[in-house]
């Protein structure tokens, strides 16, 4: 998956579509994130220990990583992303719309 937490991305397709958010949560196994602001529901809760009050809260719940595109560093636009390898030998990920590498220092 190449989409990691903390990417900046932006919804291409679906009820969400031009929506920019912050991963919050990657879910490997279903190929699936939980991006914030992104298919939020409205959820009836019960008061419990953890959750003093209850009533009905929102919560946003996970969509489909191919509906989902990094936002290019420089240009704030949807782009792929890519891998290569650097002179060091490490391997980072980079924006095929611009080059720039995304991964954080």
């Amino acid at each position: 998956m190449k989409i990691k937490k903390e990417d900046q991305v932006i919804v291409i397709s679906g009820k969400d579509k031009g929506k920019k958010g912050k991963v919050l949560r990657v879910i490997p196994k279903y190929n699936k994130i939980i991006v914030e602001n992104v298919n939020v529901v409205k959820k009836h809760q019960k008061p419990t220990q953890q959750i003093r009050e209850g009533g009905i809260i929102e919560q946003p719940m996970p969509v489909d990583v191919s509906k989902v595109m990094l936002v290019d560093p420089s240009t704030g636009t949807p782009t792929r992303v890519g891998y290569k390898f650097l002179e060091d030998g490490t391997k980072v990920r980079y924006a095929k719309k611009s080059g720039e590498i995304v991964d954080k220092a």
